[in-house]
């Protein structure tokens, strides 16, 4: 696939130098700062050293006094609570969090998550009538129920209290809850708007923490579930975001919880835990149970306070990604076929479709053709739909105008859910395509590599590199710096490496300085490169750990000839 080269804006000399002589640091990383607007001490300390001091009041959400009363009036008179949410990372971290944390000051507790098959995604009526045959009197809702103004209702007319936590875009109408928290509704003056459903959540046991004078410190172990919730949720590594998955990360390599240390203990890795490990390694885990058996088991894993039980919960929940790979990519095979090749956007359906992994094949789709994609299949007599989109293109909206065709929809700018009847999905099609193709520039079809700077390789070295690892973690918003380096030659023969030889590994000199590099999916090349005597790569600066040594690896992203 072509990839367009674009340099992000050269950033104002005055302030690099005024930088450096600040910092007193004189490599790339200054210019690196001053184009995320990092341009003074203060700044750049914020930046390298999160401070929990930083975190905002939860009471400046919307409703939370409201929300916080409400719990503490249903734990004084021991009523029965339901902790319900989704079945994705930031549903079951979500509820593991409330859980952990209410476990300590009451036993009058119950948690629950929806099949996806049979119930689908949200607040659903089965439920709330589990909640009432449970005799709980408070559900609160977590990842979901900004738009259940329907099974609000019901539960307020069997007089169930709700508490939404939700961090979706709500509709024009919200629902009769108790309480909801969300700092995307119109008129929440909460200042970070980016939160994963977690994030809300962990920001109501904050509250109810302050209120009753609970020290912070008892919740700061929940920071491993928050890194995970905010990674795997793909919600911007910026302001509060950034201070969670700072000090989650830093947990999951010292303290983590019982379930999440079985999990890690899979990977057998010897170096530090970050990001990538998270969205590689132990998100598609946790996801794995929802998708391929129940939710309830990736709860009961993050919950587990026996090793060996949570060892065993691990190895099942592993097997269940196993799976899950297998029928993937047989099904991304499949979807990958009925693409049509002028279409604006890529549709397509099935009856045969395992409906837990069409998210993963709508995002692997974008992946090979590029453009805002919606992958369906049978469930309920209904189609059910994962969209995913491209940067420049809001996925939502596009869905949005064609509600006469959608039974329900809901979810990001970039990634959505909707159901619509059998008999529509034509209709569906056609409209959609419609709307994308009146909507959308041509020119953000072609994928952009955001390139951060030209650099020599002489201007790599291990303390670059130790600056680079300190600006992580990397994320939406804060993404990991990538350069280019011009007319660097082959140093050594490439090999095609990897199970299926896909990949591409290679020394590469530029103005007598080597580095070896490694290039994802890029064995394509193979042949081009020994051709070229000369050519041009963009690529992110990586730390190689191999049989203990650590060594400097460049990752490439795309080369030019």
């Amino acid at each position: 696939m072509t990839r367009k080269w674009k340099y992000k804006k050269s950033p104002d000399k005055d302030l690099v130098n005024s930088l450096k002589r600040e910092l007193g640091v004189k490599n790339k990383t200054i210019d690196l700062l001053v184009q995320r607007g990092i341009v003074n001490y203060e700044m750049s300390e914020k930046y390298f050293r999160p401070k929990l001091d930083d975190l905002h009041s939860p009471f400046l959400m919307k409703n939370m006094s409201l929300a916080v009363e409400i719990l503490k009036k249903n734990i004084k008179t021991n009523k029965n609570i339901l902790i319900y949410g989704d079945y994705d990372v930031d549903g079951t971290t979500s509820i593991s969090v409330l859980y952990l944390f209410l476990k300590k000051i009451t036993n009058n507790l119950y948690y629950y998550t929806p099949d996806r098959y049979n119930e689908g995604y949200g607040l659903s009526i089965n439920g709330i009538d589990y909640a009432k045959k449970n005799k709980c009197s408070l559900i609160i809702v977590l990842d979901c129920g900004i738009k259940a103004v329907s099974q609000v209702e019901y539960a307020n007319e069997i007089k169930i209290d709700t508490i939404i936590c939700d961090h979706h875009t709500p509709g024009e109408i919200l629902p009769k809850a108790s309480a909801v928290l969300n700092p995307k509704q119109k008129d929440c003056n909460y200042p970070f708007k980016d939160l994963s459903a977690c994030g809300v959540g962990f920001k109501l046991v904050q509250a109810y923490c302050e209120k009753n004078n609970i020290p912070f410190n008892s919740i700061k172990p929940f920071f491993d579930l928050l890194a995970i919730s905010i990674v795997a949720d793909i919600v911007p590594l910026t302001g509060e975001n950034r201070i969670f998955t700072y000090y989650g990360i830093k947990q999951l390599n010292t303290n983590p919880s019982v379930g999440l240390k079985s999990l890690i203990s899979l990977m057998k890795k010897s170096n530090t835990i970050g990001v990538s490990d998270i969205g590689f390694f132990l998100a598609p885990r946790i996801n794995a149970a929802g998708r391929m058996s129940h939710a309830n088991k990736a709860v009961e894993l993050l919950i587990e306070q026996d090793i060996s039980h949570a060892q065993n919960m691990s190895n099942e929940i592993n097997n269940f990604n196993l799976n899950r790979r297998e029928i993937d990519q047989k099904i991304t095979k499949e979807a990958s076929d009925k693409v049509p090749a002028d279409n604006k956007s890529t549709v397509v359906y099935s009856s045969q479709w395992h409906k837990g992994v069409i998210g993963i094949v709508a995002s692997k789709l974008i992946e090979k053709h590029y453009r805002p994609t919606i992958v369906f299949t049978e469930s309920n007599g209904l189609y059910t739909g994962s969209a995913r989109s491209i940067k420049g293109f809001n996925i939502y909206d596009a869905i949005s105008s064609c509600t006469e065709l959608v039974e329900q929809y809901g979810g990001h700018k970039y990634a959505a859910g909707l159901t619509v009847k059998k008999n529509n999905i034509h209709k569906f099609i056609n409209k959609f395509e419609n709307v994308v193709r009146r909507t959308i520039d041509d020119e953000i079809l072609i994928p952009i590599i955001d390139i951060n700077m030209h650099i020599k390789f002489s201007e790599i070295s291990t303390s670059f590199l130790k600056i680079l690892k300190q600006m992580g973690p990397f994320g939406p918003g804060n993404h990991e710096p990538i350069f280019i380096t011009k007319n660097v030659k082959i140093d050594d023969m490439p090999k095609k490496v990897g199970k299926d030889n896909t990949h591409l590994k290679i020394s590469l000199i530029h103005e007598k300085f080597s580095f070896e590099a490694i290039g994802f999916n890029m064995a394509n090349v193979f042949n081009k490169i020994i051709m070229h005597k000369k050519f041009d790569i963009v690529y992110q600066i990586k730390e190689n750990n191999w049989n203990g040594l650590n060594s400097i690896q460049l990752l490439l992203k795309d080369i030019k000839f």
